[in-house]
């Protein structure tokens, strides 16, 4: 019981250490004109500390607000729904699995690495108390960014998901922590005009919160130099580009958790069958910190553990959830060693870790190497059982211990066809030709289907015997459904519908049938289709996947749709920017872009019967590798700070809306003859 708080000491005298070890003098943070940071250090853990304090300058309620996820502190600042991602923490042991692995498992220089970062955040909290949303919450620890990255990582994996079915409920925090969807694709020689190859970095996040990107380059004298994005509280880039490679991430979706039902002694309700034996559940308790009415008060909740993993005990039974997320701490490391590759070789390298338990990978370099993987943590499973459904928990048939290898993944390397491509749609049509993957094993679980962005890829490809520049960023920022919808509900019946027909609705129908499937602000019939897609979303418990809309359904909801546009806007030949807004601050503009299209944007309600976008094109950042390096553009939604009175809090606002990038740069001397600011930390 002594081995956790030793460790923590530990951990907490090496950051000090650290901390004193660093000479911030020696640190630059390089502004440019968008406020975008440049970090340029001596060391690695020079720049992460750097990075640090550069991102807790523009966003550090958003940095606290995730390390206190991770360190089970959020209940004390959020109330219930903090102390549920806090219970959701020791659930999972996330505190206990970083304790065992930290000394053993993670390399020295990652080490160095993330003591760098957490001594440039504890300095930023030093110099600025009046921030801290927590004041126990400091100083942060490299095993506090651990937890944190377990629990995101977790979250991947599906652990959200799988406890809110077992609960029956929500955990309306943990949304905030969900990655989304994203669309990357890569052309090399074989398929461009130029012979150049082209990288398209392009995550679909939400806008602002725990996992909307932040842009930045990271320069050392250690060979680290590369310009992409990270998520609050990450002390490298989660995708972007050095001066050799760079890869992008999309969502995956194999199965990578399993739930189990106990089957639990009727004479003793805490003991379980396990191949044929009563076993009794390892049980513990932990102490959250709710705030209540503004007064912090201790809950004390029981802990439970099987073989399997955590466990639950409900009304409906007991059930314990297993995933490969819970056995390895090296994510954030795996990251580390993409920044710092030089080559496929290397890159190859820091992919045989499999630490990081999801994501596509699609990835080019300088050298027109082109590849596609869909990576995972996924269990080598007995095929005698269905592993999409809740498993039987009493044998070890189902106890699996093994990981499938690097090289049984779904993957493609230097098609013929010249490209690499996903949408979030299935790896086993990531390219065109005899290289694309074939299924080995059905229970790794991967996903088979396509959605509107794979098919309106394929569509603009098609014509193209050789792709340009030009050709490639109309592609990328295209905005219009393919010919055919592939929804998830079949609503090709509503536009099936004949204005004279249905006088009342005729006004819709026509908006509908005129439409060219195109998002853009002007667009009447994107602005009709947006409310149909808002209204079928609200009614999900009528509308279920994989359904078709009936023709009296369709009449239904235009119905419906038609007499909320009279009530809010006084009339249904509204546009798109009309209804759809960008918002921050005092800022309002006409937002393009609707669900599922290859630039899209995914809208809540705002006011007055508007919507407001929150998730959709966030992050991209274009690449052309040449001979004489990485030509790079890039576009963020926002600007580059969170802070209200900075003149970067909505400056990139009206490029964003009109899909104008900036360039950027990896030239050391460029970033500083152009920049704005150049400052030290502290």
């Amino acid at each position: 019981m002594i081995r956790i708080p030793i460790a923590l000491l530990i951990v907490f005298l090496s950051v000090v250490s650290v901390q004193g070890q660093i000479d911030a003098s020696k640190i630059d943070i390089v502004r440019d004109k968008y406020g975008v940071p440049h970090i340029f250090g001596k060391t690695d853990p020079d720049v992460a500390y750097g990075l640090a304090w550069a991102h807790a300058e523009d966003d550090f309620e958003t940095i606290q607000l995730g390390l206190l996820a991770g360190k089970a502190m959020l209940g004390a600042y959020k109330g219930k729904d903090g102390a549920q991602i806090d219970y959701i923490i020791h659930l999972l042991r996330i505190p206990e699995l970083v304790a065992s692995k930290y000394e053993s498992d993670l390399s020295p220089d990652f080490k160095r690495l993330i003591e760098g970062y957490c001594a440039g955040l504890n300095a930023y909290a030093e110099k600025h108390p009046d921030e801290v949303l927590l004041k126990k919450s400091f100083p942060v620890t490299p095993q506090d960014m651990l937890q944190y990255s377990v629990l995101q990582l977790s979250i991947l994996s599906g652990a959200d998901c799988a406890l809110s079915s077992i609960f029956g409920g929500s955990v309306p925090l943990v949304e905030q922590f969900k990655t989304a969807g994203s669309n990357a694709i890569a052309f090399n020689s074989a398929k461009t005009t130029d012979g150049q190859v082209y990288l398209d970095i392009n995550a679909h996040q939400p806008l602002e919160g725990p996992v909307a990107f932040y842009e930045a380059q990271l320069c050392s004298e250690e060979g680290w130099n590369i310009l992409g994005a990270n998520f609050p509280g990450a002390p490298c880039i989660l995708h972007g580009c050095n001066e050799y490679l760079g890869w992008a991430h999309t969502v995956n979706d194999p199965d990578k958790l399993d739930v189990y039902q106990l089957e639990m002694n009727p004479q003793s309700k805490k003991q379980y069958k396990f191949d044929g034996e009563w076993i009794a559940l390892e049980e513990s308790s932990t102490i959250l910190k709710v705030k209540i009415k503004g007064v912090v008060i201790p809950v004390k909740k029981k802990i439970y553990w099987s073989k399997y993993g955590p466990t639950i005990i409900t009304d409906r039974g007991t059930f314990s959830i297993r995933m490969p997320s819970l056995t390895d701490i090296r994510g954030m490391e795996q990251w580390y060693r993409f920044n710092k590759a030089k080559n496929f070789t290397e890159f190859k390298s820091a992919l045989s870790m499999l630490a990081i338990p999801g994501y596509n990978i699609v990835y080019a370099d300088r050298y027109d190497t082109i590849f596609y993987l869909s990576n995972g943590r996924i269990p080598v499973r007995d095929p005698q059982f269905n592993w999409r459904t809740t498993l039987p928990g009493n044998t070890s048939a189902t106890l699996w211990n093994k990981l499938h290898p690097l090289s049984d993944l779904p993957q493609v390397l230097q098609p013929k066809s010249g490209f690499v491509y996903n949408t979030n749609h299935s790896p086993f049509h990531s390219t065109e030709g005899p290289e694309k993957p074939v299924i080995i094993d059905p229970t790794m679980g991967y996903e088979t289907l396509e959605n509107n962005r794979s098919m309106r890829f394929a569509e603009l490809l098609a014509p193209l015997d050789k792709v340009s520049y030009e050709d490639f960023k109309r592609i990328k920022f295209d905005r219009q459904f393919p010919s055919t919808f592939a929804f998830t509900i079949y609503i090709d019946s509503m536009f099936m519908l004949k204005a004279s027909d249905h006088v009342e609705i005729s006004d819709l129908i026509h908006n509908l049938t005129s439409w060219d499937k195109n998002s853009n602000v002007e667009s009447i019939g994107a602005a009709t289709f947006l409310k149909i897609y808002h209204y079928i979303i609200s009614h999900a418990d009528l509308y279920h996947t994989g359904s078709i809309l009936t023709a009296e359904q369709s009449l239904d909801i235009l119905k419906a749709v038609k007499a909320a546009m009279m009530q809010d806007f006084g009339r249904t030949n509204v546009q798109l920017g009309d209804i759809q807004k960008l918002v921050r601050g005092k800022v309002e503009l006409p937002l393009p872009g609707l669900p599922d299209v290859l630039a899209p944007m995914y809208s809540v309600p705002y006011k007055n019967g508007m919507l407001r976008g929150t998730q959709g094109d966030a992050y991209v950042e274009l690449v052309r590798f040449t001979k004489d390096g990485p030509i790079i553009e890039t576009m963020n939604t926002y600007g580059a700070s969170s802070r209200k009175n900075s003149p970067h809090y909505t400056d990139q606002m009206e490029m964003y809306t009109h899909q104008q990038t900036k360039k950027m740069t990896l030239n050391k001397a460029e970033v500083y003859k152009t920049a704005e600011r150049i400052y030290h930390p502290n």
